[in-house]
């Protein structure tokens, strides 16, 4: 067996490590993600089975077990075999906290005690990581980086189980469904209906501005009546434009020459932001073609991309002159006018910042320099939508390398008896970073202010006409799209009142992590919490309805302020100000206070028709495929023609099977239970789950691996004894649904009903038969 191992995050970055170093550091092994599970709270605490209005904190912290599914199970044990004998681990996994626990927790469950050296590339080229390997340091070097990593996930699983279970015993007392409470997919939730409600309860406001046409020695040019606040009577408009009317007096001129730096370099949510604006994209989407730039074979074109931080180290300096060669060589950035030598910007209002990444695991996403020479021939192979990527992180790069934006400021000014107007003008003396986006306008340019002027001089007479009254009407915010939201959820800070506090929170960053925001807004989607309208993402009536009932509870259950500030304790820990335990105590403080207000709300029972709202919710889906077939059997057999729309609409296609369908009889008792999703009182049974081999009972250690992320949600009914199959008089297919596979059995046919999982006649059974679930 091999002295020592090279542990990897997944199967490409194994292959791209075995193809720069060989076997030089042993074998390399990749994991699959997460290897390591935490424990589920009945496994830790038997009585914890029962879901009650508790918080789920263990003494220490959660203990671990090997990770079901897919090919984790071997390649955990590949991984564990080889450690037997390694007396050296290289973790060669991502450069950030998430990699940090992926290669670690692995090391921590089996107890390795051998040497560990900790491998850290930002871009996946040959070159690249040979470099890094040679430039490894100890893992225990990154020892903060894991423990932030630790507090992160333990944090996660007792804050969402605890307040999950809480919320759905104590709110929805009679209701079907589970009450899910995240720690940052709740205020997530809740920043989007706050601005739906606002838009919703926005009653617009009619104001009036008065503009009119000012003659000069060197020609003519608008100006606008500028008040201190709106004019909201048409009358005093009116005196204002009869004001203006032939008036003539002596216009104030100012003259100011202004520069502007260029854009700072992208980081992740920046990306998303303006790929949701400029091309639609969602955030999944954005960071799915990043990731393909990144280690896609044959490309390897950009650093790491799920940055935090838009500043790289003074040391990425000495890369500028080949990275502005290599893009000039190509057709897109020839004609880019970037100075000899390039404007290099220190500091915080620059490019190039070291005390900026203090905290950060990786710098702003930038053409990778190990391989920007070879964009030539990497060019013809990148889809449409790689090309918009890269050409958005290159022009980035050479934009910030460019002389600022110089231009020249005119703002005159005219008192009108008493009331003032005002034109501003905007004449470019040297364009510099602007060249790299030369279609680009904005927005502070596209209204009065991007005039031009005539030439004008203080004091030289003006003489007003032609003044005209404008109606216009205050308008409600925008609603987010999917990169406007993440946005809004790294600038928690925003959302909370109490000044001391925003100052404090604006260093932060925000609730959720660059690489979890897009799974966030998508697991709220895919709950059916959210969803898209157009490029916009709003939320649905069931969002709308928990959001109310959450925040009726307790405030700070949907509060973004809050998990700021939880979020800002967890990222203390890896710069050495917060300790791990102090961190997670934390948070569980927060949730042992909300537990104690839940469980006093009077908004106890407020979801009783939680389930019942979730289900109307779906008017707009499409029927199943079951159904469809059956429509179109019961009118072959009828002789009649579907409705339009059967084929696209759920709500149509059920109208014409209750008015065509056979009556059913009256059905005869059942033994098969109600195959509830969720419990409907406090105590509801849970499914047993087999102990895994191999899995580690909690122990209060302090470096007990852990996963971060969702816990998942136990306590779900157990299933009916085998036998028979079942059928109701109306002809449906009883079904045993084990929890945990409710999309599986939708996409087979199976529907839900207050009686339990069945198959609506039609629908084929062998599926469900072959998984034993008839």
């Amino acid at each position: 067996m091999a002295d020592q191992i090279v542990i990897t995050e997944k199967n490409s970055q194994a292959k791209d490590v075995r193809a720069a170093i060989g076997s030089r550091y042993g074998v390399i092994l990749p994991a699959e993600g997460h290897l390591i599970d935490l424990l589920e709270p009945e496994e830790v605490v038997p009585e914890w089975k029962r879901w009650a209005p508790i918080l789920l904190k263990p003494d220490g912290l959660y203990g671990t077990r090997p990770a079901m599914g897919g090919n984790k199970v071997a390649k955990l044990k590949a991984i564990h075999d080889a450690l037997r004998t390694a007396q050296c681990v290289w973790l060669a996994t991502d450069c950030d906290r998430e990699g940090q626990l992926i290669g670690q927790e692995i090391l921590e469950h089996y107890a390795y005690r051998g040497r560990v050296m900790r491998v850290l590339f930002t871009a996946q080229d040959s070159q690249t990581i040979r470099t890094a390997f040679s430039q490894a340091k100890p893992n225990v070097e990154y020892a903060r980086l894991y423990a932030a990593a630790v507090a992160r996930r333990q944090a996660d699983q007792i804050y969402n189980l605890s307040l999950t279970r809480t919320a759905t015993v104590t709110l929805g007392r009679s209701g079907r469904g589970v009450i899910g409470v995240g720690r940052v997919k709740t205020p997530t939730l809740a920043i989007v209906c706050r601005r739906e409600l606002e838009i919703r309860n926005f009653v617009p406001v009619t104001y009036f501005e008065v503009v009119a046409t000012a003659k000069v020695a060197s020609g003519e040019f608008k100006m606008r009546h500028a008040p201190q606040e709106r004019i909201l009577r048409r009358d005093i408009a009116e005196a204002v434009a009869a004001a203006a009317q032939g008036f003539e007096g002596p216009l104030g001129v100012r003259v100011e020459d202004k520069r502007q730096s260029p854009p700072r370099l992208h980081d992740l949510p920046s990306l998303q932001k303006l790929c949701a604006a400029r091309f639609g994209w969602s955030a999944a989407r954005t960071l799915e073609i990043a990731q393909e730039l990144y280690d896609g074979q044959g490309k390897k074109i950009i650093t790491y991309p799920r940055a935090e931080v838009r500043y790289l180290p003074e040391s990425l300096i000495a890369d500028v002159p080949r990275i502005v060669a290599g893009l000039q060589v190509g057709q897109s950035f020839r004609d880019i006018p970037v100075p000899a030598p390039p404007v290099i910007r220190r500091g915080a209002s620059g490019t190039f910042h070291d005390k900026g990444l203090e905290g950060a695991s990786h710098h702003a996403v930038i053409p990778n320099p190990n391989t920007v020479g070879t964009l030539r021939q990497v060019w013809p192979g990148l889809s449409l939508d790689e090309k918009k990527l890269f050409d958005v992180i290159a022009r980035a790069y050479l934009a910030a390398l460019m002389p600022d934006f110089r231009y020249r400021q005119t703002t005159a000014t005219l008192d009108v008896a008493g009331f003032p107007f005002k034109a501003t003008g905007r004449q470019p003396i040297e364009l510099g970073w602007r060249a790299a986006f030369p279609e680009w306008q904005p927005v502070d340019e596209k209204g009065d202010g991007a005039a031009l002027l005539p030439s004008l001089r203080n004091g030289e007479p003006a003489r007003l006409h032609d003044p005209i009254v404008e109606t216009k009407e205050t308008k409600p915010p925008p609603r987010y799209n999917e990169g406007t939201l993440i946005e809004a959820m790294q600038n928690a800070w925003r959302f909370v009142d109490d000044e001391v506090l925003r100052d404090r929170l604006k260093e932060a960053k925000g609730i959720g992590t660059p690489a979890t925001r897009a799974e966030i807004i998508g697991g709220l989607k895919k709950q059916e919490f959210l969803v898209l309208q157009g490029k916009n993402i709003v939320p649905t009536e069931t969002g709308l309805k928990l959001f109310a009932v959450l925040k009726d509870a307790d405030p700070t259950l949907v509060d973004p302020g809050q998990t700021a500030q939880m979020e800002c304790l967890l990222d203390d820990v890896v710069v050495g100000k917060q300790e791990m335990m102090a961190a997670i105590d934390a948070v569980c403080d927060v949730a042992q206070r909300i537990i104690g207000k839940l469980t006093q709300s009077p908004s106890a029972g407020g979801l009783a028709s939680f389930g019942a709202a979730r289900a109307n919710d779906g008017s707009t889906r499409p029927p199943t495929p079951a159904m469809k077939r059956y429509a179109e059997s019961l009118a072959r057999q009828q002789r009649i023609a579907p409705p339009a729309g059967y084929a696209t609409s759920g709500a149509i296609c059920r109208a014409f099977l209750a008015q065509h369908a056979p009556t059913k009889a009256p059905r005869e008792p059942t033994t098969a239970p109600s195959m509830q999703p969720a419990p409907s009182q406090p105590g509801s049974p849970s499914k047993k789950r087999r102990r895994v081999a191999g899995a580690k009972a909690a122990k209060p250690a302090p470096k007990r691996a852990a996963r971060r992320g969702k816990g998942k949600i136990v306590g779900a009914p157990t299933d009916a004894p085998s036998g028979v199959t079942a059928q109701d008089a109306g002809g449906k297919t009883l079904l045993r649904i084990p929890y945990g596979n409710k999309e599986v059995a939708q996409k087979l046919g199976a529907r839900y009903s207050s009686d339990g999982w069945y198959a609506p006649p039609g629908v084929d059974l062998a599926a469900f038969r072959e998984r034993g679930w008839l």
